[in-house]
């Protein structure tokens, strides 16, 4: 989910405000990404600071004055929380707590007097913000109850020569919490593929960073004759280079932006084998699937025309391989695994698992004869992503590149069910074939424990197979 900065006082200057407004004022502007009956349960008492915990769990930081908000935009930890800004126009400029970095006293000093400044608060968040800190003017919403200070509020942008801010609504730079068309076209927007994933890459990078060397599993797959030393720090770094790859900005060419972080992302792999650890088939199905995508970044154009959505299921599936992440999902890579719209549910997904070979409806032998057949190679029995390895480094084949990107997909599910010809132990029935039969293991994908593997697998398994 993408993050918010919003700014608001819930009328707290008005007299008599009306019993509901924390309640009311919170569904005006998110409630359309937001749960109302869990809004309403949480917010019961209509009080804001039971507000700030609620919205706080939903990437949503609520300020409720000036100076609190100023001191969130000016600590350079907090403001990388965010994505997005909401603004009040009116607002208390504090509310008793110390400014101990002198953000409000300095205002008062240039811009008195101070019910004049409390009218336009807003304003002075929204220039720090863009002139001050760079923030893009873009990602910052006016939205009020207190419409009779508009017109003051334009003067004022209009005195200091900035334009005024962007809305959804083209006739008008600032909105009323009434006008919820244009604030759901807003939040719409906010949402986008491309925010949505670099948030949660940012979230992950962050979990990531904060665990202990006993997690890092990288190291067993560094090659035994290879000098490279696999030290915390330095992944530590490296996910931090991955944390600040995506810009606030939508690149204009997301796409080539995409091509390099993954470049990056895949890059520790040139030193890696693939291996299966403590047993686990995914794990080897995942350390196969980047370091593919390592060595035809390498040497090809496959990763020309990616989406959010390979990006986050590469992203996910490297930390995976990486650190081992226990079996729960993880909230970022819930929060990345939203982007794949066509998703099967529960039952669905249970059902394709199926109890065995025998019932399962994993459509496995009819891709593996697709990819056969693209490479031309049918006289030979051979893993699928050993195929899938040919066939891209074949100069002689052009091979279209979704193809590619879709064997990765499928990587994950044929490395896991893991493909071998069929023999008997019992060699005197071996003399009675006429032919073997190359075949796919049963693997169930926790379906019973619906973790993080079973929930990876029905999110990608339309992406796979459709």
């Amino acid at each position: 989910m993408t993050h918010f900065l919003w700014v608001e006082d819930f009328n707290v200057s008005e007299t008599k405000r009306s019993e509901n407004i924390v309640s009311s004022t919170v569904s005006s502007v998110f409630g359309s990404i937001l749960n109302n009956a869990e809004l309403s349960a949480r917010l019961a008492e209509e009080d804001e600071n039971d507000a700030q915990d609620f919205l706080e769990e939903k990437g949503i930081f609520l300020k409720l004055n000036l100076l609190e908000a100023l001191e969130f935009i000016n600590d350079p930890k907090e403001l990388a929380k965010i994505d997005f800004v909401v603004l009040d126009v009116d607002m208390p400029l504090e509310n008793g707590q110390r400014d101990n970095n002198n953000y409000l006293f300095s205002l008062i000093e240039r811009c008195p007097p101070e019910d004049a400044l409390r009218k336009i608060a807003g304003y002075h968040i929204y220039t720090e913000l863009v002139i001050e800190l760079g923030f893009p003017k873009s990602h910052i919403l006016f939205c009020s109850n207190h419409a009779s200070y508009f017109e003051e509020l334009k003067s004022k942008f209009s005195s200091a020569n900035i334009k005024p801010p962007i809305s959804p609504n083209p006739n008008e730079p600032f909105l009323r919490k009434e006008d919820k068309e244009f604030i759901n076209q807003w939040l719409d927007n906010a949402h986008v593929d491309y925010f949505v994933l670099r948030r949660g890459i940012i979230e992950g990078c962050k979990y990531l960073k904060s665990l202990s060397e006993e997690k890092l599993q990288f190291k067993e797959f560094i090659k035994k004759d290879d000098d490279k030393k696999i030290e915390l720090e330095d992944i530590r770094d490296y996910l931090g280079v991955l944390e600040n790859f995506l810009p606030l900005c939508k690149p204009s060419d997301k796409t080539a932006r995409y091509k390099l972080f993954v470049r990056t992302l895949a890059h520790e792999w040139e030193a890696a084998e693939p291996k299966q650890l403590n047993g686990q088939k995914e794990l080897y199905a995942l350390s196969w699937i980047m370091k593919m995508s390592r060595n035809w970044l390498a040497h090809g154009k496959v990763f020309e025309q990616l989406t959010a959505q390979d990006v986050a299921y590469l992203f996910i599936v490297n930390m995976r391989a990486m650190f081992d992440l226990g079996s729960d999902l993880l909230p970022y890579e819930r929060n990345l695994l939203s982007l794949f719209t066509d998703v099967i549910s529960v039952q669905e997904m249970q059902d394709k698992i199926g109890k065995g070979v025998q019932d399962r409806k994993i459509p496995l032998v009819e891709h593996y004869a697709v990819l056969l057949k693209k490479t031309g190679n049918t006289w030979q029995a051979i893993n699928f992503h050993d195929a899938l390895n040919n066939l891209q480094k074949n100069k002689n084949k052009v091979t279209e590149s979704e193809f590619l990107i879709k064997g990765l997909y499928q990587t994950f599910w044929f490395l896991t069910s893991s493909g071998s010809v069929f023999i008997p132990f019992d060699e005197e029935k071996i003399k009675g074939f006429t032919r073997l039969q190359y075949q796919f293991n049963y693997f169930d994908y926790h379906y019973q424990k619906q973790d993080y593997l079973f929930e990876l697998a029905r999110h990608i398994y339309s992406r796979s197979f459709s």
